[in-house]
Parts: structure tokens; C-alpha cells; sequence
């Protein structure tokens, strides 16, 4: 085994054991730096010379499928990586800096099933989840910044679904980030001709009852997403958000009319990871901003739904769980 591979190996490994979700190599003249994200926060984990790095990284992009011989663009690619008989699905993203190219690597396990209940603080969020996922047509959006795992949770969702019921599931996704059985993944291609546009048209022929798309990112795929819906389907997709009501606005930056938002949008989950102080062990939950169709109405209209008593903000949310003991008083202050 070459000493690059043993490298990528042992980095990978220790990224793993660390519960690391991001790898992120910083190069310098002489040095790179590797920081590992955990739990949210980026940790140095050592220095190796960028000569070893260079090599690392071509040794990166080809095995992903990237171009080697170009530097100058941000390429993405994907690999496989298996670590005692799991698997881990490797979303690679070089970026052009300074002469050189830093690398991020997202790591998604494939073979852990999160149970949804694990998930959550409040498990009556979940529950009201659940029954937003019975209605038969509309969007559905699961909004947060990154990493506060809006994907893992629109997945976990989905599997408690079919679990109880045999519905039709399709996915649109750039790229998919975990192979799920008993649904059906598109990998969106715009180079090979797979837009969502062409994407969407081949799922409506397959009947679906529930269609998914990966992440709201642009105007285009927010009106993709409102299409999709008007077409008589559920839709769950996701949006970077800060809460429920940066959701609306955003849209509406998006150029989403009134009228489709009123019609077609049938709620927003939006979700914070906040770390608990349970057992001294560092572990976090995450507690959901939940905005129904009525108040969704309201909101819509105007009206300052902080204020109506069903809606549960961030902070009322974070003083809840302060008060039964879950958060320490800097977390509740500070998230």
C-alpha cells in the first residue's frame, strides 16, 4: 500500500472515531493544517508538510473523479470509505486558494439507522413531524444552517414513514447523501442531462406519492420545488435558514409569489442542534421551531405569530429545556 493511501487511511480513521462530520486541510507554503469538525466545532488535529498534502490530494481527486490536471476551479466528487464494516459515503470539495487548493471532505455514514425519537429533545415534535408527512399534497421544509442536520432528520423521517405505510418515495438529489432501501434515488447530473426539471418529469411517471428534493439552493430550485407541489404531490425538500420566519423571507428573496406560498407551502420545521449537559458527556439534541399551516397563514398575513401561544420559538424552546435541567445556563444565553 502506497504511503499516501495509508495516510488518507489512518486520517479518515481517526476523523471517524473522533464522530467527526468534516475534514477541512488548510495549505500553507511549507505546512497544512487538518481540522476536524466535531459537534460543531472545528478542532486543529495536526500538521503534516504540504508536499504530502499536494500528494494526498491527487491521489483525492482521482480516485473521486475529479479532474487532476485542473487547479484553477472548485470541483466536487464522491467516495466510498469502509471502516469496520461500515460505511462511510465521502463528499469531497476543493477550492482554489493562494496558488493552491484546499480540500473539505463531508463524511456520511450510510449504515447507521438514526431512530427519529433519538433525534429530538421534545419528542412530541416528532409526533407532529409525523402527522405534517399524512397530508397528500404540498411542500414540507426542514430548514437550519449547516449541519444542523436537516437531511439526516428528512431521512430518518421518511424511513419512520414507510415503516408504517407503503407509499411511493422518490428522491431528486445533487448528490444523494445516503442510499436508503425501499426508496428511489435520482442523482440530479447536469452533465449527463439528469436536471431536476428532466429528473421531476421521469418521477411523475412512476407514480409517486411522496417526492424529496435534496436542498432548496437557488431560485431555480425553489421554483422547482413549488412546481413539483402544485403538481398534486407531497414535497419535503430542504433550505439554509436561521428559523421559521428567515424561511418565508428567504423564499420570498427567492421570488416566490404570495399566492404559491399560501397555496402550496404546509409547514417549516426548523431545527437547532444545542448541546446537553446529561450525564457529562458531550452529546447534542435538537429542538424544532414548528410553524403549522394556520400559523403559517398568519404569518403570511403579517401578523406576529412570536406572540400566539401554539408557536414555540428558539428561545422559548432553549428556557424549556434550561428549566428541566438538559442545557446549562451559557448554552441557553448563548445558542
Amino acid at each position: 500500500m502506497n504511503p499516501t493511501s495509508t495516510l488518507s487511511k489512518r486520517l479518515l480513521q481517526a476523523a471517524i472515531e473522533h464522530h467527526a462530520t468534516d475534514l477541512h486541510f488548510y495549505p500553507f507554503p511549507k505546512q497544512t493544517d487538518i481540522y476536524f469538525r466535531i459537534h460543531g466545532k472545528r478542532k486543529l488535529f495536526k500538521q503534516i508538510k504540504t508536499e504530502q498534502y499536494q500528494l494526498l490530494l491527487t491521489f483525492y481527486k482521482f480516485t473521486s473523479g475529479m479532474d487532476i490536471g485542473e487547479s484553477r476551479k472548485p470541483q466536487n466528487g464522491t467516495l466510498a470509505h469502509y471502516e469496520k464494516s461500515n460505511l462511510y459515503s465521502l463528499r469531497l470539495s476543493t477550492l482554489p486558494v493562494n496558488q493552491r487548493e484546499s480540500l473539505a471532505v463531508r463524511i456520511l455514514p450510510q449504515t447507521e439507522n438514526v431512530a427519529l425519537e433519538n433525534l429530538f429533545l421534545f419528542p412530541a415534535q416528532f409526533k407532529k413531524l409525523k402527522k405534517w408527512i399524512s397530508k397528500r399534497a404540498g411542500l414540507i421544509l426542514l430548514t437550519g444552517p449547516t449541519g444542523s442536520g436537516k437531511t439526516t432528520t428528512m431521512y430518518a423521517l421518511l424511513q419512520a414513514i414507510l415503516q408504517e405505510e407503503s407509499y411511493q418515495t422518490i428522491t431528486l438529489e445533487d448528490p444523494i447523501e445516503k442510499e436508503i432501501d425501499d426508496i428511489l434515488q435520482v442523482q440530479v447530473n447536469e452533465k449527463a442531462g439528469i436536471t431536476y426539471q428532466t429528473g421531476l418529469r421521469a418521477a411523475l411517471r412512476h407514480d409517486p406519492d411522496i417526492l424529496m428534493i435534496g436542498e432548496i439552493r437557488d431560485k431555480y430550485t425553489a421554483q422547482f420545488a413549488f412546481e413539483a407541489a402544485l403538481t398534486g404531490h407531497l414535497v419535503l425538500s430542504t433550505l439554509h435558514a436561521k428559523d421559521t420566519l428567515g424561511t418565508i423571507h428567504r423564499l420570498q428573496e427567492m421570488g416566490i409569489e404570495q399566492i404559491f406560498l399560501e397555496q402550496t407551502l404546509i409547514a417549516i420545521a426548523s431545527i437547532q442542534l444545542i448541546p446537553l449537559t446529561i450525564n457529562k458527556k458531550e452529546q447534542r439534541a435538537a429542538v424544532l421551531e414548528l410553524l403549522d399551516e394556520t400559523q403559517l397563514k398568519d404569518a403570511l398575513k403579517g401578523v406576529d405569530i412570536r406572540k400566539s401561544i401554539p408557536f414555540q420559538s428558539f428561545y422559548h424552546l432553549r428556557k424549556k429545556a434550561f428549566a428541566y435541567g438538559f442545557i446549562s445556563e451559557e448554552t441557553f444565553h448563548h445558542s
